[in-house]
């Protein structure tokens, strides 16, 4: 099976100058915890995540009455997949990247996302599913080990 029968295909992106505050709000209407970032083209620049806007923006600017870009606080370097890869091969990626989502990507261009979800609703890759839960669990708990140190 290939990483473009099982992505969702209608994804919403925004762009890298838009206000934080837009991201947001896509977050809520869509009930998602991240937006791509893309240029004009559709070209993927990074991710926008709930995360980033709390520890980036809130947590960084104490919440005072700034309004940053979302360029300002994204995450760039994103880690991607192909719509022609096979699953058992994103679900590599997905564990080694210790990620929940993934953009799929044709030519640099966002075509889709790919979600632990979409693979949990093929009961075949529970297996999968599962292996990558543990290895975003052991990221965490080592991350909170180093901060106790």
């Amino acid at each position: 099976m290939l990483v473009r029968e099982l992505m969702s295909a209608n994804v919403c992106f925004i762009r890298a100058d838009a206000p934080v505050s837009d991201a947001a709000a896509l977050m809520k209407k869509y009930d998602i915890g991240m937006v791509p970032v893309c240029d004009s083209k559709g070209c993927l620049l990074g991710l926008i995540t709930d995360r980033d806007i709390v520890l980036r923006f809130l947590a960084a600017e104490g919440g005072k009455d700034t309004a940053p870009c979302v360029s300002d606080v994204m995450s760039q370097n994103a880690v991607s997949v192909s719509p022609d890869m096979d699953i058992h091969d994103a679900a590599c990626v997905f564990s080694r990247a210790r990620v929940r989502r993934l953009p799929v990507l044709d030519d640099s261009r966002l075509v889709g996302m790919l979600s632990l979800t979409d693979l949990a609703k093929k009961r075949v890759f529970l297996a999968e599913v599962g292996d990558i839960m543990g290895a975003i669990a052991g990221e965490k708990k080592s991350a909170a080990k180093k901060a106790k140190a």
